[in-house]
């Protein structure tokens, strides 16, 4: 069994990640910050879950702090580094550009050279389906240019892959970039659409539905996205001996070095997620329809060929079954009186 380091253990995916590995029998060292970006209470209540888990060791540590994330490297051995701590959010980067700067870059370049420092073999690290920004091809492939973000957060999670990439090169560190497209399900961020509009609904206000609900997303399941983490961290990535620096692919190179989307390869209407959360919350939405807002793409859309291609692997979760399995959730973690 492996040791794992999993940063941002305490967030969405993080925590339900370290659950997995723990599950199989890794040791599994967790970090986060548990800043105050949404509320601490239900961070803690995910680590909660982690706690029982004897081979479970949390620290609260912040990746952009050099010495500490140092010295985390030098007191433990890792097999495999999982990435997740990120300051979050497409819109927030708008209005909090220095959040991003701090922990999307400096944060992750403390842990490249914490990586390389100790010979981790693999390193996991989450990109984004925001670095498609401007792209209009439909669906999104690992093949396309992402030189046109239109978002801080997006542009940040560009860098991450062009890191890595170097390390990949210059040292040897197998490198696999994972593309998320908007994850959710139970424990989800409270800042995600899904968490949100069940929140305003039970208040009875209105939602935000921005360019009047004229919107597309690749939603993917929280478990999809675990199993297809899982797939990846026991496989490193490898050098592609066919790579051709001539007419060079984005997806992988002559490093060990490789991205992936991780999506369900469904576009689903805006309209058509508010309506299922509709169902199974027993509550009728309030509409505030509202124009495009800066940073937001209109459609998302994965092509998810190479995970299947690589792992024989790609999420099957319904967007009808992953809605319902959110509100049974949000209904017995916020009892309404």
């Amino acid at each position: 069994m492996a040791i794992i380091l999993v940063t941002g253990v305490a967030g969405f995916i993080g925590s339900a990640l370290a659950q997995r590995l723990l599950k199989r029998g890794d040791t599994v060292c967790g970090i986060d910050n548990l800043n105050d970006y949404y509320a601490v209470e239900l961070k803690q209540a995910r680590l909660d879950r982690l706690t029982p888990f004897e081979q479970f060791h949390f620290q609260q540590l912040d990746i952009t702090d050099r010495a500490a994330i140092r010295a985390l490297f030098e007191q433990h051995q890792f097999d495999v580094v999982v990435n997740l701590a990120a300051q979050a959010g497409v819109r927030y980067s708008i209005d909090h550009p220095e959040l991003y700067f701090d922990t999307n870059l400096t944060g992750f370049g403390h842990i490249l050279e914490g990586c390389r420092q100790t010979h981790v073999k693999h390193l996991v690290y989450a990109s984004s389906s925001s670095v498609y920004g401007a792209n209009v091809k439909q669906p999104f492939s690992e093949s396309d240019s992402v030189d046109h973000p239109i978002s801080l957060y997006a542009a940040t999670k560009k860098a991450n892959e062009l890191m890595a990439h170097s390390y990949a090169h210059l040292y040897d560190l197998a490198c696999t970039g994972l593309r998320f497209f908007t994850v959710y399900g139970p424990w989800m961020r409270p800042d995600m659409a899904l968490f949100k509009f069940a929140n305003l609904m039970a208040a009875g206000q209105p939602i935000p539905v921005y360019n009047h609900g004229e919107m597309v997303r690749d939603f993917t399941y929280i478990d999809d996205i675990i199993d297809g983490v899982e797939h990846v961290i026991d496989q490193p990535a490898q050098k592609n001996i066919e790579w051709n620096p001539q007419d060079p692919i984005p997806s992988s190179s002559q490093a060990p070095y490789r991205i992936y989307n991780i999506g369900s390869s469904r576009a689903v209407s805006l309209m058509y997620y508010i309506e299922l959360l509709e169902k199974h919350l027993g509550l009728k939405a309030k509409l505030d329809l509202q124009p495009l807002q800066a940073g937001d793409v209109l459609k998302t859309f994965a092509d998810t060929t190479l995970l299947q291609q690589d792992f024989d692997y790609s999420p099957t979760t319904s967007v009808e079954y992953g809605v319902a399995q959110f509100a049974a959730w949000y209904k017995s973690f916020y009892p309404q009186p």
